[in-house]
């Protein structure tokens, strides 16, 4: 089990009117359910943002493909299937 804290945030009464129905529906406390939510968000933004750094090491060390390059093979894979379909 985690240790877990308080945080005080502010949502629209829309939100916390739907967070509500779901706690209703789902028979879960509206806070843990606001946690399973926060969390999932959180590491979701967490993943593009190591992504986009990936990527700008990627840039940065030369391991890149020009465009010309990709749209050749694409447009050769393309032609590939058009002739097999």
């Amino acid at each position: 089990m985690s240790i877990s804290t308080k945080h005080t945030v502010e949502i629209s009464a829309a939100t916390k009117e739907r967070l509500t129905e779901l706690a209703e529906k789902t028979r879960r406390p509206s806070d843990v359910l606001a946690n399973e939510a926060l969390a999932a968000y959180v590491q979701q933004e967490l993943d593009i943002i190591a992504g986009i750094e990936e990527g700008l090491a990627d840039i940065a060390a030369g391991r890149v493909t020009p465009h010309e390059e990709v749209m050749a093979e694409v447009l050769a894979i393309i032609d590939a299937a058009e002739k097999r379909g």
